[in-house]
């Protein structure tokens, strides 16, 4: 870490292991096994990275993690207010309303989604206004 006024700058540090990182993933990526193996490590630090965000108490730890997931093209799903569509959300509950604009959209997003590019990893669950009964 570089010395900023004899305080270590740890912004400095991250930069300095993002670039040997990826110095080293271009060094030993040599064929297509060496391809599908960092494609599988890949996915691997995905899925344990949504482990950690699903159990994170810190709102702070989930804004880092959900930033740095964005960082490499993994987006977090909320569709809070969109139409709910069955083949992307699943249904968590309802809430009834009385108002018939709001009937099928998402009123809240109970687990939130992840999205790596354009492939689902989960979907989001959440919560859909629907007719209250008469």
């Amino acid at each position: 870490m570089a010395e900023v006024d004899g305080e270590t700058s740890p912004a400095e540090g991250t930069e300095a292991v993002e670039a040997a990182s990826k110095t080293d993933v271009e060094s030993t990526t040599t064929g297509p096994a060496d391809l599908e193996q960092a494609l599988a490590d890949r996915q691997a630090l995905i899925q344990l990275c949504l482990y950690a965000l699903d159990r994170a108490r810190s709102g702070g730890v989930v804004e880092r993690l959900e930033h740095g997931l964005a960082g490499i093209g993994v987006r977090a799903l909320r569709p809070d207010g969109e139409r709910f569509d069955p083949a992307v959300h699943e249904a968590g509950g309802a809430v009834a309303t009385e108002d018939p604009a709001l009937e099928g959209l998402v009123a809240e997003t109970e687990v939130v989604g992840f999205a790596d590019h354009d492939r689902v990893l989960r979907a989001p669950i959440v919560i859909v206004y629907a007719k209250k009964a008469q």
